[in-house]
């Protein structure tokens, strides 16, 4: 395709030759003539310089910059632009992947189940009796949504994503464990998107909630009665506990976790590989992350970690006496 094209889909002002052939779209230090690449950060404005990418999509503040350099689409927000650049492409380029109603051959839907006609059903999906799947929604191969489990408009789950299993409940019993049946189910909203192998589990008695516009990455697990709010993203390997409830607008980084019975305020940002382990009432970026550093160093630092309580004390007590 050419320029011409993306600006008459997408928008955007082109300064350069409407004619430039483009065939893919790449990464900007990798790109070359015949592909269009983006610019957000500009921190990466060497890198603009370099790049021999066909064109770039660059914000109004390196508009000049990029003029310099060559062929280049503006746009107020180049990060989003992509995004809608990509979505046009794969369905220009690659073909839209149909929601039309189709059931794979392979699928197991119980007849007590509800499927929208325009949903899309991929193969080995097993969706049991009483759960409802929503309009123009897909499940890839081999997704599970359990008995009487909701999910809404507009959803992709991929490949392997469980719904709805069983939570985690176990009374003692002296040395056994005796199972607490989970009678609760999951709910899930419209535009909401869950990545492969993600697991969902059902409340004990009320329902874990997944509410609308939420994003889920891969390998993510989200105990039983978790309520995750609006728009919220979690990248890959989070943890959420049970009964832990995540406000709107929030993220959450890779391998992050959350403990139990916590709660979380709208726009709250949690660093990679942290662990919440109080409730977060304020706005803001949060970080629980001890700084890595060579092995010897840091069992040194740990030891010492050990010793902080009675460090503590013994300040405590020589303020005390020089007072």
């Amino acid at each position: 395709m050419i320029l011409a094209d993306i600006i008459a889909a997408l928008g955007g002002t082109l300064h350069g030759d409407p004619k430039r052939v483009i065939d893919a779209i790449a990464p900007l230090e990798s790109a070359t003539p015949t592909q269009i690449a983006f610019l957000s950060n500009p921190k990466y404005q060497q890198q603009l310089l370099a790049s021999q990418a066909g064109c770039v999509i660059v914000s109004p503040a390196m508009q000049e910059l990029a003029i310099e350099r060559g062929d280049c689409i503006v746009a107020d927000k180049p990060y989003l632009y992509y995004a809608h650049l990509t979505q046009w492409w794969k369905k220009t380029v690659f073909g839209q992947i149909p929601v039309n109603g189709s059931i794979h051959p392979s699928a197991v839907v119980d007849p007590l189940a509800i499927v929208d006609s325009s949903a899309c059903i991929g193969p080995l999906c097993v969706v049991e009796a009483g759960a409802r799947i929503g309009a123009h929604t897909r499940l890839a191969s081999r997704v599970t949504v359990g008995r009487d489990c909701v999910i809404g408009q507009r959803c992709l789950l991929h490949a392997g994503v469980v719904i709805g299993a069983d939570g985690f409940g176990f009374a003692p019993d002296g040395e056994r464990w005796e199972k607490i049946e989970q009678l609760g189910s999951v709910r899930i909203g419209d535009d909401v998107e869950i990545g492969a192998n993600t697991c969902i589990d059902r409340g004990a008695l009320n329902d874990t909630v997944i509410e609308d516009g939420v994003k889920l990455d891969n390998l993510i697990q989200i105990g039983h009665n978790v309520r995750v709010g609006k728009n919220t993203a979690m990248a890959g390997c989070v943890g959420v506990a049970g009964s832990a409830t995540i406000g709107a607008n929030c993220t959450i980084g890779g391998g992050a976790v959350v403990l139990g019975h916590l709660s979380l305020a709208d726009n709250v940002h949690i660093s990679a590989a942290s662990v919440v382990s109080r409730s977060i009432h304020k706005p803001g970026q949060y970080t629980g992350i001890f700084p890595l550093d060579d092995n010897a160093s840091w069992e040194r630092n740990a030891v010492t970690l050990k010793h902080l309580h009675a460090l503590r004390d013994r300040i405590k007590q020589l303020e005390k006496a020089q007072s």
